[in-house]
């Protein structure tokens, strides 16, 4: 059978306040395209669906509107289990309707396999699936203790006893899966998984994956990889879009696993198109190359993180010009050269306190001019002025 591994859709969630909605559903069409064209018998979803627990209208409709494309009435069956971000409860309440399409949602672990008949090889895909356990979410302390490494041993032997006892319920002549929404120590992160317990008490050792599993569909961690030290081939398959520039020039994919009873899993990487690039662009030769560069069609299609080598302070209506010359502009941030930033130092010594707040009110205005009773009112907090109404240093 042939069985497709995706994770991390994060849908509904924005980069600073920018929507990212139009790529989101850019790429779900992208995903129904390769279901279709890779001839996939069974998509796997390993958690983190939505970026929050009350997502947007629009991310649940995005949702089912692609797990109806892939489903196809039941002909490409649909698995997919809850992340840290997803409400566990509210992922599966549309199961009791769904299960009739071939769609299976799981909220909270339970001691169950879930077993999915693939209609075009007459075999049975069994799937220990694992959502998020957190110890709010198992309703259980793990650990007395309160220090970190005691807790994350509990956590890791609490793990690892589930896949032992779930694993038993496999029968030999099908095909075994596990999937889960876990961090495994020795994993690379980023910046964008949020909140999570990175290098804290909610690891779990490599080993503690099943054995008994042809294949470990695994997600959180927001880049591709395969873990090391795994019983077997374990992978996270990432995020289908870069959410944080710390994922900027990371390849997005999604993993096909082709795999039989009682072999090992073949698995191809497919990369993604959807979605735009994060880039971080420095300009060393300040405002003019960052501007002619646009005008060239420098990453015209990309979320920006820009740094500007500047000798003076950029103003307002130079960062709004920047604004309007590229939307995808997200951060601009000013590198000042070490001899700038010593003059700028020294001028500022020099510079009665009242004359300092006005220089500062007009960059942070676009260059209006503070009146009399503001100064005063200035001064009057920093405690600087003088009994005859002078600001003094």
């Amino acid at each position: 059978m042939r069985l497709l591994h995706t994770a991390d859709w994060h849908l509904g969630r924005a980069l600073e306040g920018r929507s990212r909605l139009e790529e989101q559903q850019a790429f779900l069409d992208e995903l129904v395209d390769i279901v279709i064209r890779e001839k996939v018998d069974a998509v796997l979803m390993a958690g983190d669906v939505f970026d929050t627990v009350n997502p947007p209208a629009a991310a649940e409709q995005m949702f089912y509107e692609t797990l109806a494309k892939i489903s196809r009435k039941g002909m490409c069956p649909f698995i997919a289990i809850a992340g840290n971000h997803d409400q566990p409860d509210r992922l599966a309440a549309s199961f009791p309707l769904s299960k009739e399409l071939g769609i299976t949602l799981v909220g909270l672990p339970s001691l169950e396999l879930c077993r999915v008949p693939i209609e075009r090889t007459g075999e049975i895909l069994e799937i220990a699936a694992l959502p998020y356990p957190s110890e709010s979410r198992l309703k259980m302390l793990l650990s007395e203790s309160a220090e970190e490494l005691d807790v994350r041993n509990k956590y890791d032997l609490w793990v690892d006893s589930y896949f032992q006892e779930v694993s038993k319920l496999f029968q030999p002549g099908n095909v075994h899966i596990a999937m889960s929404h876990l961090y495994v120590a020795g994993s690379k992160e980023s910046d964008s998984e949020r909140p999570v317990h990175i290098g804290g008490a909610y690891t779990v050792a490599a080993e503690s994956l099943p054995a008994a599993a042809q294949y470990v569909a695994l997600g959180h961690l927001h880049r591709p990889q395969a873990v090391k030290r795994a019983k077997t081939d374990a992978r996270y398959s990432g995020s289908p879009l870069s959410y944080s520039f710390s994922e900027s020039g990371q390849a997005k994919s999604v993993f096909i696993i082709d795999v039989e009873p009682n072999q090992h899993a073949q698995v191809k990487e497919i990369y993604l198109k959807s979605g735009k690039p994060l880039v971080a662009w420095e300009a060393k030769n300040g405002i003019q190359e960052v501007l002619q560069g646009i005008e060239d069609g420098i990453h015209r299609n990309c979320w920006i993180d820009l740094s500007i080598h500047v000798k003076d302070a950029l103003s307002m209506e130079e960062i709004q010009r920047l604004r309007k010359a590229h939307e995808g502009i997200i951060h601009i941030k000013p590198v000042f050269t070490e001899n700038s930033l010593e003059k700028a130092s020294v001028s500022a010594q020099k510079m009665p306190i009242d004359e300092l707040f006005t220089s500062f009110y007009k960059r942070q205005t676009g260059g209006a001019q503070p009146d009399e009773a503001l100064i005063s009112l200035f001064l009057e907090l920093v405690g600087e002025e003088d009994t005859e109404g002078e600001a003094v240093i």
